[in-house]
């Protein structure tokens, strides 16, 4: 049996939509309601406006939750799966920015 099709989900993240493939369209789209959250109270703090340091500020603090959690008992097998999941979602985000001059 092979891997579930991907499907498509658009999701909106910090204002801008995003169009991402993967086999569990929910799970897509609570990822990117967990990176909305973040990049707004990072906005919120107050100490910048620039969209790239509000998303590289979040992707820190979430980084540094993902580590507080693999510490706490989850294991770094987990973690490395899940960084590797994140990180190819970043990707095709980062090509269809590129492709759209976004």
């Amino acid at each position: 049996m092979g891997e579930a099709p991907s499907e498509y989900v658009t999701v909106q993240i910090y204002d801008q939509s995003y169009h991402l493939s993967g086999q569990d369209p929910e799970h897509i789209r609570a990822l990117a309601a967990q990176v909305d959250a973040k990049m707004r109270a990072v906005a919120a703090q107050g100490r910048t406006v620039d969209s790239l340091r509000v998303a590289v500020l979040a992707a820190l603090n979430l980084a540094d939750e993902l580590s507080q959690l693999t510490k706490g008992g989850a294991t770094v097998r987990t973690g490395q799966a899940r960084a590797i999941t994140l990180r190819g979602l970043l990707d095709e985000v980062l090509d269809d920015d590129r492709k759209t001059g976004s």
